[in-house]
């Protein structure tokens, strides 16, 4: 629940700054002159690739969170086995540990999308996050690709 808050201050502060850049873009366009007609276009531009890449980044978070509500309903959601130090903070080589069973579950089944989300969720866990998205953009498109179920 915090990290959902936190996105959606952090989604609400960018669309205030994009609206804010914006209206300083048409101003700059509005006074006329080469100069500020080239700076006004050009801090436009800003905003649209703001809002492009935020609405991509939403998307991929709800996508994900379908599929994580999906297998939490099949009750085969990962179940959080690491271990971690007095501070809480999970420990490198039970990371790695889990992160292996997981890679070989999805060398087993590389058309299953659940095992794709449960090795995203590992190499999160092992602060792999290029990685991490990596995997659940696969798991998200084996997802979309199944049959609709019905």
């Amino acid at each position: 629940m915090r990290a959902k808050i936190t996105y959606f201050l952090t989604a609400a502060v960018l669309v205030v700054y994009f609206v804010l850049a914006g209206s300083r873009g048409l101003l700059l366009i509005q006074q006329g002159t080469w100069l500020t007609v080239t700076f006004g276009v050009t801090v436009l531009i800003l905003p649209v690739i703001g809002v492009w890449f935020l609405w991509k980044n939403t998307q991929f978070v709800t996508k994900a969170n379908r599929l994580a509500t999906e297998l939490e309903a099949e009750g085969a959601l990962p179940v959080d086995e690491l271990e971690r130090d007095q501070y809480g903070r999970i420990l490198r080589d039970s990371a790695d540990e889990v992160f292996a069973r997981r890679k070989a579950e999805t060398e087993d089944a590389p058309g299953d999308w659940r095992s794709w989300f449960r090795l995203a969720v590992a190499y999160h866990d092992a602060r792999d996050t290029p990685r991490a998205r990596k995997a659940m953009q696969r798991a998200i498109a084996l997802h979309d690709a199944e049959p609709a179920r019905g």
